[in-house]
């Protein structure tokens, strides 16, 4: 694999109508590093992640996840990834049981040591009482847990993550954060999108950040900080400078706070 790069994205647009919704946007993701896309919502960081997992064509522009085409060797590349979304897109009508009995059937995994992980997994996200409960029942933080195992279960090469913690409590955000160091130890690779700044500043070796459909921003922290000529400071404060809401935000402080005195006057 070329310089250990274990996605390749180049020039890729995506338009949906008049809605340039990717336009032109380029990165690398290195093995063993957790790679984060931050942007705010509908920047075009979600149809990013389908347009690698082949979800979506693009109009234009080259993708490649271990030296494969996402759009002829899914099946292929599909088998080496985990995939968190922010929505869960897990089998409601069965139970957890079900899922995962299923999910090691069609990955044939071990029926054994899948169901010893699966039990630590659920121990460790504090949801094991709801092995044999459909999961249509449960709440959205548990579906999203239920979802991070299944991702996780068959010890995937690559893991892509679309705003995973979304609905999880603050124990269950550490439990995957402990996770994801694991996967990154033995040799994975992670590309995390999100639009939460401590978590972006808390995981990611490096950041693209993205806005309406191109990337205005890459590299590591301190790289983004030199880009946006904001030394030293936090990466929302490099945020909203790169994204140019940093004027529109002072703006919105003063009439906050010209409003909030006038009514207290």
């Amino acid at each position: 694999m070329i310089n250990n790069e274990i996605i390749i994205v180049q020039n890729l647009k995506k338009f949906f109508g008049e809605v340039k919704a990717v336009n032109g946007i380029s990165f690398n993701v290195h093995k063993g590093e957790v790679f984060g896309l931050l942007g705010p919502n509908g920047a075009g960081k979600t149809t990013t992640i389908k347009l690698l997992l082949g979800l979506l064509e693009p109009n234009e522009g080259e993708m490649s996840i271990f030296g494969l085409n996402p759009e002829r060797e899914e099946v292929k590349i599909k088998k080496r990834i985990g995939y968190v979304s922010e929505e869960p897109l897990i089998f409601k009508s069965l139970t957890p049981k079900d899922l995962f009995n299923f999910i090691a059937s069609i990955r044939r995994l071990d029926e054994t040591t899948t169901t010893e992980r699966v039990r630590e997994y659920l121990e460790s996200f504090d949801a094991l009482e709801y092995y044999d409960q459909l999961i249509a029942t449960l709440s959205h933080g548990n579906k999203q847990k239920l979802q991070i195992i299944a991702a996780i279960l068959h010890d995937p090469d690559l893991l892509i993550l679309d705003e995973p913690i979304a609905g999880l409590d603050a124990k269950s955000v550490k439990v995957m954060k402990e996770i994801l160091d694991l996967h990154i130890e033995n040799g994975g690779s992670v590309l995390f999108s999100t639009h939460i700044m401590e978590i972006a500043q808390d995981l990611c070796d490096r950041i693209a950040i993205i806005n309406k459909g191109k990337i205005v921003g890459i590299g590591t922290i301190e790289e983004l900080r030199q880009k946006a000529n904001k030394v030293g400071a936090s990466l929302e404060d490099v945020f909203l400078r790169l994204t140019e809401q940093d004027t529109s935000v002072i703006e919105i402080v003063k009439r906050l706070r010209a409003s909030f005195r006038k009514k207290n006057q």
